[in-house]
């Protein structure tokens, strides 16, 4: 039974890349720099939670876009049919649409087909023709222009590709290092930026839409408040004042060639010299020439930057903008007029930043969290199976290894709460070998031989493992399909480090046990404790208390319910929305003097809570009526009045979540916990039966209601890192599960004349040593970070505790009555049936008990 050489040198190869992989995140830059040439050196990157930085999404206005779309759609209708010598009674937008009132039906006949000429074709192919971007019709009277959902889709498209390379200028241009600025579905832009601890500068350059033109000062000022045709009112910078402009563009700011930050040469004040491309100078000069000694309006975004009058005809292409402004402002304005005008206004849904302090803080602590929860793993698995264990835990070792060098080479970044799932995985990695190792025990037990124990503890795990992981697996990828941010970083490290270990607590463990049995000569394969933990071979009658623990989980949930409904869950912004800042003062924090300050600041209901140590404030405001852009006036409120009211005060992280974005998360949220459940129905259901999968299912109803009640009961935010350990506890108690499922069904085949609830207790007492070993190991993984982890994983570590001590117990005293109740009813139904047959009068026999079958293909065998 000795592993081929190949295989051998096969595991021995990937562990090895594997760790290589790895080296270049595990080493310094320096000692990376002195690695050959030929070693990967690509390391995992940190999250900007981790490193520090800020993390923006923006929305393209699709309803800016559809009127601006309108606007040039209304100006070339005109200008086509003056050109045919129409003269239609008005020209108008309603709606959606551009509306052209044409009286005379020859007229309304000639207009239509130069109206249709407007519109293109878009979404073409090899295949198929492209849809119109516009729908022409005639109304009566009229003829109405609409833009089609096709067409719009394609300009919103457009419109977003275009952003995208604009914001990648301007960030180019403000010199951030290595940003991170990638599309986020139809219409958003997601920009990280390493090293920006306040935003709000940066916010301004992608936000700005930067639209420049140049128009001449109306010559009719407005009467009595009413404008006259052609002519608009446009605010200057500061808002104090206004200009009357035509309406015309005299030239457009699509022709500058240049914009650079400079200092007028009399005056030594900050302006911006820019300069046009040649048409755009040909344009300018004609424009200067025929109007010396009248005002010229510089317009940026709908605000007059300056009005200089024209003193002489200037043909060079170039001039000047100068209006009060600080050096900070011609840099910030210079950079916006060369990357380029944005085709639809941007609004920020969504702010998060984090102070480098943080951030290395976060990498400390999740380092020793860490170390502690897999010191504690090691030494469990040590006391459990002794030298045997050591094998085990190299496995893990390895699982961690090759955790970080699979993450490297995805080029994956590495988050706060992917810290949190490489430390759950180790203690979900060592299950596999606890699975293995008692089931070993067990043949050995019978008398089996050492091959023959290796051979059988593996082959019968191996099923109950696969169930486990893709239970596991399942809740994780839905969490990852609807996350985002760090928490998708939680979801791929879970995933990879679930696929790793089935590689490492498996084939490996396998592979280094046989090697020991065969070298060592071994009869017997005895996995001896070095510490005897509890008694082996017990025989509780736990169905006798089957209606004390499903009534007593009743009582628990109904309780959960109804701290559900009051005092409540307290909500993260991630799903409310609003604003929240951690603020890190000098001295001792005062909480009543910040309370006073923001009480006055007009911004709703404030939050100040203290926490770490007595300098640490989190501040949270109420959601900003007023749309995205409200949150953002808000921030810089919040931010001026801390820097007021403690001088030297540094925020440490700062988070803005809009209306939008929070519902968004929140529908997510629910829908990724209703899908997860409705994964393991069909599953368990495919592998077992429909007994089994009704019993895990409304055992699941009942672990996840008590840990929504665990998080109205402890107060703990209720966001999106919560949704991540809900999600993962669903998995968590559905793989539990299936370790106790998986005996059952193996036990109903052998013991097919033994009543159902002496052989469900036989069950649960063959397994109960393994289930409540495996969720210790998780529990010591995790029990570090819950204690030292800190208010950033405190929504994850803490409920994810609490859920492996009930995912435990229901395994055992609710999913196994409740499959008893199914059988005892199946069982009646049967001696009621007129074709049924009678039991053995000792409970239900084989015919009257229908035992579930095997499942499909492959799903034999069991634990």
């Amino acid at each position: 039974m000795r592993t081929s050489r190949w295989v051998l040198v096969t595991y021995a190869a990937i562990v090895l890349s594997g760790l290589v992989a790895a080296l270049p995140s595990i080493l310094t830059p320096e000692q990376v720099a002195a690695l050959p040439g030929w070693l990967p050196r690509q390391a995992v990157t940190l999250g900007l939670d981790l490193r520090g930085g800020s993390h923006l999404v923006l929305e393209v206005d699709a309803a800016a876009l559809r009127a601006a779309r309108l606007q040039t759609l209304l100006e070339d209708a005109r200008s086509r049919l003056r050109a045919e010598g129409l003269r239609p009674q008005s020209v108008r937008i309603a709606g959606n649409a551009v509306v052209v009132a044409v009286d005379r039906p020859d007229e309304r006949n000639r207009a239509l087909p130069v109206l249709r000429a407007l519109a293109a074709p878009v979404g073409a192919s090899a295949f198929a023709d492209g849809a119109p971007d516009i729908e022409v019709r005639s109304e009566g009277s009229a003829i109405r222009l609409s833009l089609t959902e096709a067409g719009f889709r394609d300009r919103l498209d457009a419109a977003a590709g275009q952003s995208l390379e604009i914001i990648r200028q301007r960030v180019d241009q403000a010199g951030v290092a290595e940003p991170t600025i990638q599309r986020v579905g139809p219409d958003r832009i997601l920009v990280q930026l390493p090293g920006v601890q306040d935003p709000t500068r940066l916010r301004e350059l992608l936000g700005s839409t930067a639209q420049m033109s140049f128009h001449m000062l109306a010559r009719n000022a407005p009467v009595d408040g009413r404008v006259p045709p052609g002519v608009r009112v446009l605010p200057d910078v500061d808002g104090k004042s206004s200009y009357a402009v035509e309406g015309r563009v005299a030239i457009s700011g699509e022709r500058l060639a240049d914009a650079r930050a400079g200092f007028d040469q009399r005056t030594s004040e900050p302006i911006v010299t820019f300069r046009f491309d040649s048409t755009g100078a040909r344009q300018f000069g004609t424009i200067t020439r025929n109007n010396v000694g009248r005002p010229f309006a510089i317009v940026l975004d709908g605000k007059v930057l300056s009005a200089p009058v024209i003193r002489e005809p200037i043909t060079g292409g170039s001039g000047q903008i100068s209006g009060g402004f600080s050096v900070q402002d011609t840099v910030f304005l210079s950079a916006l007029l060369r990357a380029g005008a944005l085709p639809a206004p941007l609004t920020v849904i969504e702010e998060r930043s984090v102070g480098p302090d943080l951030g290395s803080d976060a990498i400390r602590m999740g380092i020793y969290t860490g170390l502690a929860g897999f010191a504690l793993v090691v030494a469990f698995m040590v006391a459990l199976y002794g030298a045997w264990g050591l094998i085990a835990n190299l496995a893990l070792a390895f699982n961690i290894a090759l955790t970080l060098g699979a993450l490297g080479l995805l080029g994956a970044t590495l988050t706060l709460p992917g810290i949190a799932g490489i430390i759950l995985g180790i203690g979900l990695a060592v299950d596999a070998n606890i699975l293995i190792n008692e089931r070993i025990r067990e043949e050995t037990k019978k008398g089996a031989s050492a091959f023959k124990a290796l051979d059988i503890g593996f082959r019968r795990a191996y099923s109950t493992i696969i169930d486990a992981n893709v239970t596991t697996l399942l809740a994780t990828l839905l969490l990852f399909l609807v996350g985002s941010g760090p928490v998708r970083g939680f979801a791929v490290t879970m995933m990879l480090g679930i696929v790793i270990s089935m590689f490492t607590a498996v084939a490996v463990v396998r592979v280094v046990m046989t090697e020991i049995v065969h070298s060592r000569r071994l009869k017997r394969l005895e996995i001896a404790p070095l510490i005897r933990l509890g008694q082996r071979g017990t025989a509780i009658s736990f169905m006798r208390a089957r209606f004390f623990g499903i009534g007593l989980s009743i009582l628990l949930s109904l309780a959960s319910i109804g701290l559900f409904v009051h005092p409540g869950l307290s909500y993260g912004i991630d799903f409310k929305g609003g604003i929240q800042m951690e603020v890190r003062t000098p001295g001792p924090a005062d909480l009543g003097q910040l309370r006073s300050a923001f009480v006055g600041l007009g911004l709703g209901e404030v939050a100040l809570q203290a926490f770490g140590d007595d300098s640490s404030v989190l501040i949270r405001v109420e959601r900003q009526d007023g749309g995205e852009q409200a949150q953002t006036a808000a921030v810089q409120t919040m931010r001026q009045a801390v820097a007021e009211v403690a001088p030297g005060a540094s925020i440490e992280r700062s988070e803005v979540v809009g209306p939008k974005i929070s519902g968004e998360l929140a529908r997510s949220g629910l829908l990724a916990v209703a899908l997860a459940s409705l994964a393991m129905l069909g599953y368990i259901w495919w592998r077992f039966e429909w007994h089994f999968a009704v019993g895990a299912i409304v055992t699941l109803v009942l672990d996840t209601t008590k840990t929504i009640g665990f998080f109205a009961l402890t107060g703990l935010d209720f966001n999106l890192t919560a949704i991540a350990a809900l999600l993962t506890i669903i998995g968590y108690s559905v793989n539990d599960k299936v370790v106790v499922y998986d005996r059952m069904r193996e036990n109903l085949r052998l013991y097919k004349t033994m009543p159902l609830r002496q052989l469900i207790d036989m069950s649960i007492n063959q397994v109960l040593a393994r289930c409540i070993f495996t969720s210790l190991t998780t529990f010591f993984a995790m029990l570090p970070m819950a204690i030292w982890g800190g208010p950033a994983v405190a929504s994850f570590a803490v409920p994810m505790v609490f859920g492996v001590v009930v995912a435990t117990s229901s395994s055992i005293f609710i999913a196994a009555p409740i499959l008893l109740f199914l059988g005892d009813w199946r069982a009646r139904r049967r001696r009621l049936s007129p074709d049924g047959e009678a039991g053995d009068g000792t409970g239900a026999s084989a015919a009257d008990r229908d035992p579930p079958s095997a499942g499909p293909a492959g799903a034999k065998g069991g634990l």
